[in-house]
């Protein structure tokens, strides 16, 4: 483990404890020696971790300490990494490019002998079909969802007809190399998925809706899971 990430560890040691915790039980879950521990506890109070206690009575953390919020875990990182990774060939170019730029602050962020983590994960998501390309800027979609802004979109369905809805957008769903706007159909009257590369025209509308999201999707997914109790 590397010393910035047991240092990390024993913060979140100490702010899970609610009594304070002897650094032989500190070194025995972070499997070091105790010299190793207190030179690690020494290290904590020179960068102003507010740490009270010595050797032999335990350790308590300040209630008020609030952790740097890019003090990340090896793991956390490679998570980041690969969830980025998987935006970068999967979502929209606008998103795809803010995944990019996310690594780029990441690394510029977090300590120097992390960087190889976030830079170099080791961890790459692959796909053996086609790449998505659609004919609106999926900016305007996700701030349309953001907003509860309604949208009026010309539709081209399985059989290549064209229809014009006016829908609620209420998220995006990602399904392999698919993505479907999940939305409340004004036209249809019933919730619809729409493939966005089926999508020839998407205009955002003045007005919202008036329903809340979280309690749209809440509606949906009971639709759902009684469509699929139900019997075929």
């Amino acid at each position: 483990m590397r010393r910035t990430e047991r240092l990390f560890h024993i913060i979140q040691i100490l702010r899970s404890s609610r009594s304070p915790v002897t650094g032989r039980a500190l070194a025995d879950e972070l499997e070091i020696s105790l010299r190793t521990l207190y030179r690690d506890m020494a290290e904590l109070m020179a960068q102003r971790v507010p740490i009270t206690g010595e050797a032999g009575t335990g350790y308590v953390l300040d209630n008020a300490y609030d952790m740097p919020p890019l003090m990340l875990t090896a793991d956390e990182l490679e998570a980041a990494a690969l969830g980025a990774a998987w935006v970068a060939t999967q979502a929209d170019p606008s998103l795809a490019r803010s995944a990019r730029d996310l690594v780029a602050k990441l690394s510029a962020a977090i300590p120097q002998e992390l960087r190889p983590i976030i830079l170099d994960a080791g961890l790459k998501p692959i796909s053996t079909t086609a790449t998505i390309h659609e004919q609106f800027d999926g900016t305007l979609l996700r701030r349309a969802i953001r907003d509860r802004s309604k949208l009026q979109l010309t539709y081209q369905d399985k059989n290549n007809q064209l229809t014009n809805r006016l829908i609620w957008p209420l998220l995006i769903a990602y399904l392999d190399n698919v993505r479907y706007i999940v939305a409340w159909c004004e036209t249809r009257q019933d919730y619809r998925h729409f493939k966005t590369d089926r999508v020839r025209s998407l205009e955002v509308q003045s007005d919202k809706y008036p329903a809340r999201r979280a309690a749209l999707i809440k509606s949906w997914e009971e639709a759902m899971a009684a469509k699929q109790k139900a019997p075929a």
